[in-house]
C-alpha cells in the first residue's frame, strides 16, 4: 500500500471527526503550492530523471515518501518538542545533506554521461530509494514546515493524532503527484535529447544538484 494510503487508513481507524470541507480544501491548495516549488528533493529528482530516466526519479520519490511518513509520525507524537530539543542536531543534518547534494553535483559535472552507448553514470551506491530518503531526512526545513504548517489546520477538539495523519497522508499524495510530474517531464526530455548533448545535460544536472545543496546549506530553519 502507498504510504499515504496507510496513513489515511490509520487516521480513519483513529476515529477522527469529519474535517470541514473548506478547511481541507484550503489545506490541499496550500500543500500544492508548497510541493510545486523546487527544493533539494525536487532538484534531486530532476537531476536523476535527466541523467538516468524517469524510473530513477520515481525511485527517489519512493524514498522521499518513506521519509515524509517518518516525519508525519514524529509530528503526530509531538514534533514541536522534538524540534526544540534537537535544533543543533537538525542544523548538522542540514549541512550534511547540503554537502551530499553538492558532492553528487560536482561528481556529475566532472564526469557527465559519455557519448558512447551505455555512457550513463552508474546509479548511486545503495540505489535511488535510499538516496531520496537520505535527502529528505537531512532537510530539517521540511520538519519545521510540517511543525508550523499542518498544526494550523488541526482542530484540537476533533482528535489531534487522526487529523495529523489525515493531513499528512494528503500532503504525501500531493507530493507524489507533483514530484512524479517532474520525473516524467524531465525523463521524457532526456529521451528527446541526442546522445551528442548528453554530456551537457549531465553537467546541467550536476549544477542543479550543486544549486540545491547550496540552497539547503544557506537556508536556516527558524
Amino acid at each position: 500500500m502507498h504510504p499515504g494510503g496507510a496513513l489515511l487508513a490509520a487516521s480513519i481507524a483513529a476515529g477522527t471527526a469529519p474535517m470541514p470541507i473548506e478547511t481541507y480544501l484550503a489545506y490541499a491548495a496550500a500543500a500544492l503550492a508548497i510541493t510545486v516549488v523546487p527544493g533539494p528533493t525536487v532538484t534531486l529528482i530532476i537531476a536523476n530523471s535527466l541523467t538516468h530516466g524517469s524510473a530513477a526519479g520515481w525511485k527517489n520519490i519512493l524514498g522521499t515518501q518513506l521519509g515524509l511518513g517518518v516525519m508525519i509520525v514524529l509530528l503526530a507524537i509531538g514534533l514541536s518538542w522534538i524540534v526544540g530539543e534537537m535544533a543543533v542536531v537538525f542544523d548538522w543534518l542540514r549541512l550534511a545533506g547540503a554537502a551530499y547534494l553538492i558532492w553528487l553535483g560536482i561528481r556529475l559535472v566532472r564526469n557527465p554521461p559519455g557519448l558512447e552507448a551505455g555512457g550513463t553514470p552508474a546509479p548511486p551506491r545503495g540505489g535511488f530509494v535510499p538516496q531520496g530518503l537520505l535527502v529528505i531526512l537531512t532537510n530539517p526545513k521540511v520538519l519545521v514546515v510540517f511543525g508550523a504548517f499542518i498544526p494550523q489546520f488541526v482542530d484540537p477538539n476533533r482528535g489531534t493524532i487522526g487529523q495529523v495523519l489525515l493531513l499528512g497522508a494528503t500532503f504525501m499524495v500531493i507530493a507524489t503527484i507533483t514530484d512524479g510530474a517532474y520525473a516524467v517531464v524531465f525523463g521524457k526530455a532526456r529521451g528527446a535529447i541526442s546522445r551528442a548533448r548528453m554530456r551537457l545535460v549531465g553537467r546541467i544536472s550536476g549544477l542543479f544538484l550543486i544549486g540545491g545543496g547550496a540552497w539547503l546549506a544557506l537556508t536556516r530553519a527558524k
